[in-house]
């Protein structure tokens, strides 16, 4: 049996693009196809949730409250700890790092690279400066680019050792 040839191709052996068929700018700067997508409710799929979640977060002012949610319904479809990492960082920006690292410590995600650097900047945020030094030079040492490096060693040195750990002194961050 004979596959059908794809219409974004034009042909199976040169595997060069057929812009034609391609969605047009205008077509695709038009949200109102996602949202009819995101109206099949408990339907919709794991391709359209993540869709759902780089809609928003291409907007000026992101809804991260909104997008926590949509990454709470990805994870119940895809079990996959990685998009819970993804929802903790949401729950963070929405103004709940606490929660956020509660999420990140529930993880078994090994010597995953942005584990320890996601788990690192919450901590920080919660004030809890001798756990985050700990985290961002575990993160530094997982590190594989320059730039990444670069990054983790700034926010590494950001937090001096002189900067008090803020939970010893009774103010939650």
């Amino acid at each position: 049996m004979r596959r059908p040839r794809s219409k974004l191709y034009r042909s199976q052996a040169d595997r060069r693009p057929n812009y034609r068929c391609w969605p047009r700018p205008e077509a695709r700067a038009n949200p109102s196809t996602l949202e009819r997508a995101l109206a099949l409710g408990s339907t919709a799929g794991p391709y359209v949730l993540q869709a759902a979640i780089a809609s928003l977060q291409a907007e000026e002012e992101i809804d991260w409250h909104e997008v926590a949610l949509l990454y709470q319904r990805l994870e119940q479809l895809t079990g996959s700890p990685v998009v819970r990492l993804n929802r903790a960082v949401a729950v963070a920006e929405a103004g709940m790092p606490d929660r956020a690292l509660e999420l990140v410590d529930a993880l078994e995600l090994g010597d995953y690279r942005y584990l320890p650097s996601t788990r690192a900047e919450l901590l920080r945020r919660l004030g809890r400066s001798d756990e985050a030094r700990a985290a961002f030079a575990h993160a530094l040492r997982l590190a594989t680019t320059d730039a990444e490096r670069r990054f983790l060693a700034r926010r590494l040195a950001g937090l001096t050792a002189s900067e008090p750990d803020r939970r010893l002194s009774g103010s939650e961050g």
